[in-house]
């Protein structure tokens, strides 16, 4: 069986504020580390309501005094928002605080609409492979395995702090094209499926046949991350995913929609049972029994070759989501 690990949006859930959620994701991480979990990774989103994190480094921050064993990780910091030297100093001051435990997953995507990019002073997308050289450069400098020389842009610019380690690198993909990006550049790769709304296997193939050692990695390591939930039985798990499900559904139809109540997100589902769209979306869902997620779980590992599976924190409360982690990794 693949590695199992864990990515947690900061869902805001029920009648919870955003800045509850964010709470919530500390209490998931540490229940991720009881259970046995090799990772737990959190995400960057802006100007979302439904979503309460914008600032994973932050957050990850907060978990390195809230855990001890667990892996964690940025799934992902999107890379043309900041700064390339301040993303490495900042995690690199990570890596002091927690050394060994710590990933950084950085995105080509703005991780919200154009105009909150603005705002951002996003850079836009094309800059993607600058920035990530700047920031490879400046990782592998900090620890002096890699150090800028004098003909580099950045000689005599430091990342600080240095350190003995640097986090892993990895790049988060949605198409098998970006997974060959990632295995050219010799890091880690995780496909977003719940992302791309497509099976992961050819990215991972992509991957691993563009594969080229680095300073990051000596061999290819591939992961894909999908939403699961598991409840003790099959009704009540699908019954839990419905608000997850119904949210899909009210984007695919271009609308954001956040369902509080299970009740409210059943509603809207039966109002369109029979759409293409949610049978899309039926089809890809994987919800059910503790046995029927797990071994769902292993097949995909085992179909798409992935090294490790990242599943996905659902539920409609932050006791289900607890529940469903602890169910899958039994």
């Amino acid at each position: 069986m693949a590695l199992l690990s864990v990515l947690d949006l900061s869902p805001v859930t029920g009648d919870a504020t955003q800045a509850q959620a964010v709470r919530e994701s500390i209490e998931v991480a540490k229940a991720a580390e009881r259970c046995g979990y090799h990772r737990f990774w959190v995400a960057e989103h802006h100007n979302i309501g439904g979503l309460g994190s914008p600032a994973p480094e932050i957050l990850i921050a907060a978990l390195t005094q809230a855990t001890s064993r667990i892996r964690l990780g940025s799934g992902g910091v999107m890379l043309v928002n900041y700064s390339p030297l301040k993303v490495a100093e900042v995690f690199m001051e990570l890596e002091a605080l927690a050394p060994g435990r710590i990933d950084l997953g950085v995105g080509r995507a703005l991780g919200t609409d154009p105009r909150t990019a603005g705002a951002l002073r996003s850079s836009g997308s094309e800059a993607f492979e600058h920035y990530f050289a700047l920031l490879a450069a400046w990782l592998l400098d900090a620890t002096g395995k890699a150090p800028i020389g004098p003909e580099h842009p950045a000689h005599d610019i430091r990342a600080n702090p240095s350190g003995p380690s640097h986090p892993q690198l990895f790049m988060l993909c949605s198409s098998a094209e970006s997974a060959a990006w990632a295995g050219a550049s010799g890091v880690g790769m995780v496909f977003a499926e719940f992302i791309a709304r497509a099976d992961g296997g050819p990215a991972v193939a992509a991957y691993r046949a563009a594969f080229r050692p680095g300073p990051f990695l000596d061999a290819p390591w591939a992961g894909v991350a999908t939403a699961a939930l598991a409840a003790d039985t099959a009704e009540e798990a699908r019954r839990l995913d419905a608000p997850r499900r119904a949210s899909q559904l009210a984007t695919s139809m271009g609308r954001r929609q956040r369902f509080r109540t299970v009740e409210a997100a059943e509603a809207f589902l039966a109002e369109h049972a029979g759409s293409p769209a949610l049978a899309a979306i039926e089809a890809r869902s994987l919800a059910g029994a503790p046995g029927f997620v797990r071994a769902r779980l292993e097949e995909k590992a085992a179909q798409t070759g992935a090294d490790e599976v990242f599943v996905m924190a659902t539920g409609p409360s932050l006791a289900t989501r607890i529940r469903s982690l602890e169910l899958i990794k039994g």
